[in-house]
């Protein structure tokens, strides 16, 4: 997870099957509300287990490898009172984490509207950082907006045409 004011490099992924939950060494349930999900600058908020977050992302350069973000923890209180604030549509999973080699896999297993959604990405240092894939990854959906999650909110997984 990035902090401060920096770029993100990831790739994301489809997860197949479900042997990340028995290789994860850490599992938190995850709940997010958008304010602003205008396209090249969203405002989230998150509450993670119970500790809330706003974040702000600038627009996807590269194809949806990097972008800027900027993470400020806040109160439980605050992340509550500005999910009121928030446009329709809940985010809400638990993400798992997996190492592999040196890079950690953040899992997410989504709920609600987004069921049957499994997903992965991982952080890289520069844009052809080498990884160690694990055995679940699946396909990459790395600058496929449609799994971006201020996406999912309104076209969740579950409306989608299989």
């Amino acid at each position: 997870m990035a902090h401060g004011s920096e770029l993100e490099i990831e790739r994301k992924f489809l997860v197949v099957g479900d042997s990340y939950k028995q290789e994860a060494y850490d599992s938190s349930r995850i709940r997010q509300g958008y304010i602003c999900s205008s396209r090249g600058r969203t405002v989230r908020v998150r509450i993670r287990d119970s500790r809330g977050y706003l974040t702000i992302k600038g627009p996807s350069a590269n194809g949806g490898l990097a972008r800027y973000e900027f993470e400020k923890e806040i109160t439980l209180s605050e992340a509550e009172n500005l999910m009121k604030l928030c446009e329709p549509g809940m985010i809400d999973k638990t993400r798992y984490l997996v190492k592999s080699g040196k890079h950690i896999f953040e899992v997410d297993e989504f709920y609600g509207e987004n069921e049957g959604l499994v997903m992965a990405e991982v952080e890289l240092a520069y844009e052809d950082e080498p990884y160690e894939k694990p055995s679940f990854i699946g396909k990459e959906v790395t600058g496929d907006r449609r799994y971006y999650n201020s996406q999912l909110k309104e076209h969740p997984y579950t409306t989608w045409e299989k």
